[in-house]
């Protein structure tokens, strides 16, 4: 087995390891409202996630091509690979960390940031890798700053309307009602989930089998792909992510089922509209942000405001620290290959 067939298969490793932590670390954002709002039981709830997740895989060729071949320009070389490995490897990192504190960060970033960081490390070193900004811009940016003010805007609203329509309805009734229409609403948060995240990692995969000479076309995605990386989500889905579901059902707002079924209704709108566009924006923001536009109709002192600031702030770092931490793993992988 020679070095290059080596590289490549360690940086699918390393893709699938993140789909893993990306599952047990976004696990929470499909099923945290159901299971804090008691309208599923946990472990029920954890394995129609990482159904959902599955199925959403099949359905996100578009975000996964524009992470293959729309954010970074990597040479068929061993540098494009090691770029691949040590962008990954610090992105897992940082899941790691976030996920030890509690805080529900967007892995997807965290992918981003790490082989951002990875490249242009290769690229001051060596040369011929290069960020595409433009691309970063465009389908990575601008969706990050506007995807969480909608899902806020919409989550308020959506609640607005709960209000307004089932004002007259009997508070146990209602509940009831909607603890049942979550099991829907969660469902599809699960599904949209996939459609992203097991996207980003199949792009990953093909990103690495292309710059390894193993296929000619960065967007051309394997059916095996498909199924590695909806099942590498699925099982780390299943495991749960408890320490970041306590944080978003419990610490952010008081949930119950009619918030629950407002925020992952418009979560999962967000998470749908964005798939088809092929933007790859975080599942973690869009449903954060919804619990929060949800909560801010209680009035102020509804949401606990400290809170949504530490997860902002996380938020935040997210991106130069798994840059950081992918430009200063690329040297030692640089040298193992």
């Amino acid at each position: 087995m020679d070095a290059n067939l080596i590289a490549v298969v360690v940086a699918i490793a390393a893709a699938l390891m993140f789909a893993y932590t990306n599952g047990f670390h976004d696990s929470a954002n499909a099923i945290a409202t159901s299971i804090s709002t008691r309208a599923l039981k946990p472990r029920t709830a954890l394995a129609m996630a990482a159904i959902g997740n599955f199925i959403g895989a099949h359905l996100g060729a578009a975000v996964a091509k524009t992470v293959a071949d729309g954010l970074v320009s990597l040479p068929v070389s061993m540098t494009g690979l090691i770029i691949v490995i040590a962008g990954v490897c610090g992105s897992i990192g940082w899941n790691y960390i976030a996920w030890y504190f509690g805080w529900p960060i967007s892995a997807s970033h965290s992918l981003f940031g790490g082989v951002a960081g990875a490249t242009l490390a290769a690229s001051w070193f060596v040369g011929g890798a290069e960020v595409i900004w433009m691309g970063f811009l465009t389908k990575v940016a601008l969706p990050t700053v506007i995807s969480p003010l909608v899902g806020f805007a919409c989550g308020f609203l959506a609640m607005l309307a709960v209000y307004w329509i089932f004002r007259k309805g009997r508070p146990d009734r209602l509940n009831r009602g909607f603890r049942h229409a979550q099991t829907v609403s969660a469902a599809a948060m699960a599904v949209g989930h996939g459609m992203q995240d097991a996207a980003k990692t199949m792009g990953i995969i093909v990103l690495a089998l292309y710059v390894g000479g193993y296929q000619d076309s960065a967007t051309d995605i394997p059916q095996w792909v498909y199924f590695a990386a909806a099942g590498a989500l699925a099982l780390g889905t299943y495991q749960g992510g408890w320490r970041i579901i306590k944080t978003l059902g419990r610490k952010i707002i008081d949930l119950h089922p009619p918030q629950g079924f407002a925020a992952e209704t418009v979560a999962s709108t967000v998470l749908f509209a964005n798939t088809l566009i092929g933007a790859p924006i975080s599942t973690t923001h869009i449903i954060t942000s919804s619990i929060m536009g949800v909560g801010s109709t209680g009035g102020k002192r509804a949401v606990r405001w400290g809170v949504a600031r530490t997860i902002v702030m996380a938020w935040i770092l997210t991106f130069p620290v798994a840059a950081l931490v992918g430009a200063l793993l690329y040297f030692p992988v640089s040298w193992i290959f």
